[in-house]
């Protein structure tokens, strides 16, 4: 009886054994498997939002915008042209980020940039920007879309569109990239016309530009947020590139309509839908796309906006085809903005260094 009873229990660890070695194993090629999707390497075609957060979830082994953007509370900027030497207010808009969020981290992704794989070559690349330098919560990394819009909504469509055919590219390539960004790394997205003035005091929220149109420029929400989904997949649904602004407030505009109804702003009072703050328009947009002329217009008292949340100013980049730019000693209100919020690169410009190296 002893004898049967020792042989039952080494049968019992033999097949324990084998179990705990297999699930290991399995574990160990699910790893793998993930490893080689996250580097493009795997021939993947479903898009599934919970297979995109395992992926997610694999550790980067080297430093990377996915290691300093973990906690999902970065400021992200980004170029999506290959372009290096930024104008002065690209600068500004991340200074001033900089100052507003000292403990938190604001990147700037360059699609021009060489690979980054040490903090070492970060700092370095920082360098290269003398107003920034000093920041420590500033980190520049490479805009790699083929990586970016992997294993969301937007690859099918990457892989298909002819950049020399779009009639927007450099715009639409931009609203495709802030979506599959903030669904991958979370945080609050900006233009890089925004001189922040104030921290936003939501984490997920959006801006109404107007009372019909949902602002594209700004908006914040965590990693893997299921709305982040939805504009994707708008994007991709309904894109007609030859439609300007049709892939950015539009997509933001369509999709926040579905999912809240027609929203209606009363004076200075904003709204929630769902768990998504809706700013008022005067939140975020106090001078209006039709005036921004005001900006370099010579401005004795400048208005503080102190009736109002205003936390960034928008510079509408887009509509400034005649190319002002902020004047040391013009006293102007875009010269009160980058004295007061983004002083080193003020100064850079004032005394007439060079702000690239």
């Amino acid at each position: 009886m002893k004898k049967l009873f020792k042989k039952f229990t080494l049968f019992m660890a033999i097949a324990a054994m084998t179990f705990l070695s297999r699930y290991a194993l399995k574990q160990k090629s699910f790893y793998i498997m993930n490893i080689l999707i996250w580097n493009g390497l795997h021939p993947r075609t479903h898009y599934d939002p919970e297979i995109s957060r395992l992926i997610e979830s694999v550790p980067s082994a080297t430093f990377s915008a996915k290691t300093v953007l973990r906690q999902g509370n970065g400021i992200l900027f980004m170029e999506t042209t290959d372009k290096m030497e930024p104008p002065p207010l690209v600068l500004c808009a991340i200074e001033s980020a900089a100052r507003v969020y000292p403990d938190r981290p604001v990147v700037f992704f360059m699609k021009g940039l060489g690979d980054i794989m040490t903090e070492d070559e970060e700092k370095r690349t920082r360098k290269r920007f003398p107003t920034l330098s000093s920041f420590h919560n500033i980190y520049f990394f490479p805009l790699k879309l083929n990586k970016l819009f992997n294993n969301t909504p937007l690859m099918e469509w990457f892989e298909e569109v002819n950049p020399k055919k779009e009639k927007y590219w450099t715009h639409v390539i931009s609203d495709a990239s802030r979506f599959a960004m903030m669904w991958k790394h979370g945080g609050i997205y900006m233009d890089t016309d925004i001189i922040s003035i104030h921290p936003i005091p939501k984490d997920n929220f959006v801006a109404a530009e107007s009372a019909r149109v949902t602002s594209s420029s700004v908006f914040g929400l965590p990693p893997f947020h299921n709305v982040t989904w939805e504009f994707m997949k708008n994007f991709v649904v309904e894109y007609k590139g030859y439609k300007w602004g049709h892939q950015g407030p539009g997509v933001f505009t369509r999709v926040m309509k579905r999912l809240c109804g027609e929203i209606v702003f009363t004076f200075l009072v904003d709204n929630v839908c769902q768990d998504i703050f809706y700013f008022h328009p005067y939140r975020f947009y106090p001078i209006l796309y039709s005036s921004w002329e005001t900006f370099f217009e010579v401005n004795e008292n400048p208005p503080t906006f102190t009736d109002s949340y205003v936390y960034v100013v928008v510079l509408w980049n887009y509509k400034n085809k005649v190319g002002l730019t902020m004047v040391p000693g013009s006293n102007t209100l875009v010269e009160h903005l980058y004295k007061k919020y983004c002083p080193l690169t003020y100064g850079a410009i004032l005394r007439n260094e060079t702000i690239y190296i």
